[in-house]
């Protein structure tokens, strides 16, 4: 009989699965994360007891193992802690503060698990101590959602992209078969919660994209490694061959974030610093020679001023009348385009037209330096000119059309941005990725495009410039490139270079230097539009592009936005809506400034037939202060901005 009970309990053993269980919660207690390790790695996510996430699978295959398959728990290690940090430039907050939850599991088979819960989200990444170089084969990132959202995307067919794509926007229960890839940040959107889905400290490793293909289901898609080039223009190149991985890299290391941002009102979306807290420490020593600023820019208007005395283009008299036009309005930078050059790839000579280093002189003169553009494939083949452009003086460089974020790319961004910083050059991504950790690690990388911005004219509509805020900046700075001063309702809008135009009333384009954040913020129209403009480039070149505290006044994803941004002891406001048929009407308290003091603002809004005729604005000055509530009316495509200085 003994016999008999012990064989049946034998089989009972060997048929059953002991789950072991793990739970962290937020520091204020409303956000869970439950771990279950079994045949796989298994998480959940609830919000006030409430599932958002159910039952989410999480592995790294190697080409020798698969890292979370029957996985065995050797140790655990929990901490609670806060972090309270300086930022060498902050887009939001000069500071960061934030407490959290973690735990550490380690596994047999030289691997770990670092799950991370704070008040506004949730990560986890994988940490390995191999021997040796290994193999990434593929990544699982399941997300399996407990309800319906709408899933906030830009899709693309490919791997090669430049994230300009416009948004999407997809019930989840009706993802299917052939739905293009999204890149991230995804946002994902329903009446409980939003959910902000991205990644940081990415390096030697492969960005990620959302795979939309099952109903509810999130799950991730890298590009291969590339093995063999061939020759495509003067600004690409075609990849003839690829490894069956996705990264060759250290077995000692951790691997990017994985984060989610959750939110209970759309508000906070616009506060995310995830991407910041996350990321690799700075590991610059010295960053006094680094000043974020604007930049005045000649491509998106063609080169072309008017009502001057020489003949305008891609010449030496064009550009110091940019030069002075900096000086006049205390713009630190101008930016020499393609164009500059005599040929794109040769770094070294300007086109005849120009003399460099007479211009770059002139410029010193008038306390403005120059930026060069270049296409990252003469870089990469001239690395060398990271230190000659320092002897000649030039402050930074814009470099454009990677289009590419496999792992080979995302090295070269940071051998980029270490060769950059070595020589005391900052650097302006363009045809890029969207920022993931590189910029607090190299804070001389001041910012990155990845956007459907306003070079793209037509297809910069504001329906999809309202998600940005949202989605594309919540993760990092964004060179939108905004300043249009031909303004144009939708349907009457037509631009071309020279005169190139901006969708949206000028109100709009004016709140989007409050609104938008960039270390590096373009003025992209003609000189002589904005002298012809002056008190409206008197406010845009006063907006600060570094920020002590940011206070999100009223938000909803993809319709409108009301904030205040302070810096030092002057506040300045900022609001911008979509094509709603209707005007917007918003009341806004003044009690951000928080002093009992008077202030003086002035203020820009839409003019009475703004909703026809985009050019129209009225500009108000008024004494206000912290008790008083605006009533400010924005209409379609709409905005208004303002600053509120002290009175001494």
């Amino acid at each position: 009989m003994i016999k008999k009970v012990f064989l049946v309990i034998s089989l009972l053993t060997l048929g059953l699965s002991y789950a072991q269980n793990y739970s962290l919660k937020s520091p204020q207690g409303d956000l869970e994360l439950k771990i279950s390790i079994d045949e796989s790695i298994n998480y959940s996510v609830f919000k006030n007891d409430k599932p958002i996430f159910e039952n989410n699978t999480i592995g790294l295959e190697l080409s020798d193992k698969m890292l979370g398959a029957r996985p065995k728990v050797i140790s655990k290690k929990t901490k609670s802690g806060n972090e309270d940090y300086k930022l060498p430039f902050a887009l939001k907050f000069s500071r960061i503060n934030y407490s959290y939850e973690s735990l550490e599991l380690k596994f047999k088979g030289g691997y770990a698990l670092e799950f991370k819960v704070m008040n506004d989200g949730v990560a986890y990444r994988f940490i390995t101590d191999l021997k040796g170089d290994i193999e990434v084969l593929s990544e699982v990132f399941e997300v399996n959602m407990a309800e319906e959202f709408t899933a906030h995307l830009q899709q693309t067919p490919w791997f090669k992209t430049s994230y300009e794509y416009p948004y999407t926007h997809i019930k989840t229960a009706q993802f299917k078969s052939g739905n293009h890839k999204s890149t991230l940040p995804v946002l994902l959107e329903n009446d409980f919660v939003n959910v902000l889905i991205s990644e940081t400290d990415l390096y030697d490793y492969p960005a990620m994209f959302i795979n939309t293909e099952e109903a509810n289901t999130l799950s991730a898609e890298f590009p291969k490694y590339p093995l063999e080039f061939g020759d495509d223009g003067d600004r690409s190149v075609k990849i003839l061959k690829e490894a069956d991985y996705i990264a060759k890299t250290s077995g000692k290391r951790t691997f990017p974030w994985r984060y989610f941002q959750i939110t209970t009102n759309d508000e906070d979306i616009l506060t995310n610093t995830l991407t910041a807290r996350l990321a690799t420490p700075t590991v610059l020593k010295n960053l006094d020679w680094l000043k974020p600023g604007q930049v005045s820019w000649e491509w998106w208007n063609g080169a072309s001023p008017y009502d001057v005395d020489f003949k305008a283009g891609y010449n030496e008299d064009t550009y110091k009348y940019f030069i002075d036009f900096a000086s006049d309005y205390d713009i630190p930078y101008i930016i020499m385009d393609e164009g500059w050059a005599k040929s794109t790839t040769d770094p070294y000579t300007p086109n005849p037209t120009i003399d460099l280093f007479e211009l770059i002189e002139y410029g010193k003169k008038r306390n403005v330096k120059i930026v060069l553009w270049l296409t990252w494939l003469t870089v990469e083949k001239n690395f060398e000119l990271f230190e000659k452009f320092s002897e000649w003086g030039i402050a930074g460089v814009k470099i454009d059309f990677m289009d590419r974020s496999d792992q080979w790319m995302v090295n070269y961004y940071e051998r980029v941005a270490a060769e950059a910083a070595k020589h005391k050059l900052f650097v302006d991504f363009h045809g890029s990725f969207k920022p993931a950790g590189l910029e607090i690690k190299y804070p001389n990388v001041i910012s990155y495009e990845g956007v459907l911005g306003l070079e793209q004219m037509e297809r910069a509509t504001t329906d999809n410039s309202l998600y940005l805020p949202f989605i594309r900046n919540a993760v990092g700075p964004m060179d939108f490139t905004p300043g249009g001063m031909i303004n144009m309702q939708p349907e009457i809008y037509y631009s071309r270079r020279p005169n190139s135009a901006a969708m949206g009333t000028r109100a709009f384009q004016m709140a989007l230097f409050v609104v938008f954040e960039s270390g590096l913020q373009m003025l992209a129209d003609n000189p002589t539009n904005y002298y012809k403009n002056d008190e409206c480039t008197q406010f845009i070149t006063d907006v600060p592009t570094t920020w002590g505290e940011t206070v999100i006044l009223d938000a909803k994803i993809g319709e409108y936005v009301v904030l205040a941004k302070r810096k030092g002891d002057t506040w300045y406001t900022g609001a911008i809506t979509n094509n709603n048929e209707n005007e917007r009407e918003f009341e806004v308290s003044l009690d951000f400034l928080g002093k009992s003091e008077n202030y003086e603002m002035t203020s820009f809004e839409d003019g009475v037939n703004a909703a026809r005729q985009g050019l129209d604005y009225k500009m108000i000055t008024n004494s206000v202060d912290a008790k008083q509530t605006l009533k400010v009316r924005l209409v379609r495509n709409g905005g208004w901005a303002a600053v509120f200085k002290p009175k001494s």
